[in-house]
């Protein structure tokens, strides 16, 4: 076969040769913990230190609100449940949007299931949160608002600085999922106005296990593992270090690269979305055509299912989702797409196309080439194609 394309970048991204260097003393010789008072743990310590304050530059936070986590999930769910647990006297309503990424939806699940109250407030047509809606949601008892920076799916940037302006004067945390933005795209944690960011590692070329929360001084949260004092009492559990240190050095890369990258990115999405939209007709651009992630395509090509668009793309060398990574084995129409008002049976036919630094012009020319004729011989054998053209629709 061929080379492989690889345009599945949402899901996770490999790890950058500078990145892998850094980290692999940690593994060796200063294998340390961290946390030991004897000479075996100052290397560790120095690396985890250091790694804290490149995040902390990164998101234009200070290095004591940073804390690492093993996973976005988890940061996520420490966000979630741990201003719950620590506010539970105060309020026990949540706000949320229909757009979530699983990781913010299951845990408010979990809480409802426990008495909290969760409003989920509505998306238009390209996946946009109105700040309004969420100003109109909040209540007396409301303790944290929750909005992804941008969707894993759709790419749509949302108005986390309108919102952040709204929750501050009413005296609400907020907190928001970056994990699709840190280290991506210009992220700063006082601009924005939020009190709690989720941000990791493997989004930006850095490695799998690894991530962190951005907790603003004086926001209230309980920690959501028992344990040791590790991350000042806020996480317990021994540091992955060579992990962190491997965060540390892909936030200052991302940091110097990042304007660059995203030139790049931004004329391959735009060239690909418009080869696509082309030639394939009743193909549609999913999110917003000018707020989204440099490297986010999302299509949707009707009459035909997402997954078996995948498989064929698989067996001609493309690698690409038909939504988000961690669901991309349910087999439904993403919640996403329904939640902007996509009809199922256009949802089901969704395809995301996530472009990374290592993608180039011929491997956009290549997925033009080889996806036309893979929708044209799905429709072919599709009822619901054939249906609408005795109908007279297409």
């Amino acid at each position: 076969m061929a080379e492989r394309i690889y345009m599945d970048y949402a899901s996770t991204t490999p790890v950058l040769p500078e990145v892998i260097e850094v980290m692999l003393p940690y593994m060796k010789e200063e294998f340390g913990n961290p946390q030991s008072l004897h000479a075996f743990g100052d290397a560790p310590k120095n690396a985890v230190d250091g790694a804290r304050a490149k995040v902390a530059e990164m998101i234009g936070a200070e290095s004591v609100e940073i804390y690492f986590t093993a996973t976005g999930t988890e940061s996520n769910n420490m966000a979630i449940k741990g201003v719950a647990a620590a506010l539970q006297k105060k309020g026990k309503h949540l706000i949320s949007t229909e757009i979530e990424h699983h990781s913010v939806m299951h845990p408010l699940k979990t809480l409802e299931k426990q008495g909290f109250e969760i409003t989920y407030v509505p998306v238009d047509r390209y996946g946009l949160v109105n700040p309004d809606d969420v100003k109109s949601a909040i209540r007396q008892d409301t303790i944290l608002v929750s909005v992804t920076h941008a969707s894993n799916e759709i790419g749509t940037i949302e108005p986390i600085k309108e919102i952040a302006a709204i929750t501050k004067e009413k005296g609400v945390f907020l907190h928001t999922d970056a994990i699709q933005t840190a280290g991506i795209i210009p992220v700063n944690v006082k601009e924005l106005g939020v009190d709690f960011l989720s941000l990791s590692a493997q989004q930006f070329y850095g490695p799998k296990g690894v991530a962190a929360i951005y907790i603003r001084k004086g926001a209230r949260i309980m920690p959501i593992l028992d344990g040791g004092i590790q991350e000042n009492g806020r996480r317990a559990g021994t540091e992955n270090v060579p992990g962190i240190a491997g965060m540390g050095k892909a936030c200052e890369i991302a940091i110097k690269e990042m304007e660059k990258r995203n030139q790049k990115l931004c004329a391959l999405r735009d060239s690909l979305i418009k080869g696509l939209t082309t030639k394939i007709p009743h193909c549609y651009l999913n999110g917003h055509p000018e707020k989204r992630l440099p490297g986010n395509a999302n299509l949707s090509m009707e009459y035909i299912e997402g997954e078996s668009i995948l498989l064929l793309l698989n067996m001609n060398g493309v690698a690409a989702s038909s939504g988000s990574a961690c669901t991309s084995r349910a087999l439904k129409a993403s919640h996403v797409l329904t939640a902007m008002g996509i009809p199922p049976e256009i949802a089901q036919g969704s395809m995301l196309f996530s472009l990374g630094i290592y993608n180039k012009e011929e491997d956009v020319a290549k997925v033009c080439e080889v996806l036309p004729p893979i929708v044209d011989r799905l429709r072919q054998m599709s009822p619901l194609y054939e249906e609408a053209k005795k109908e007279g629709k297409i």
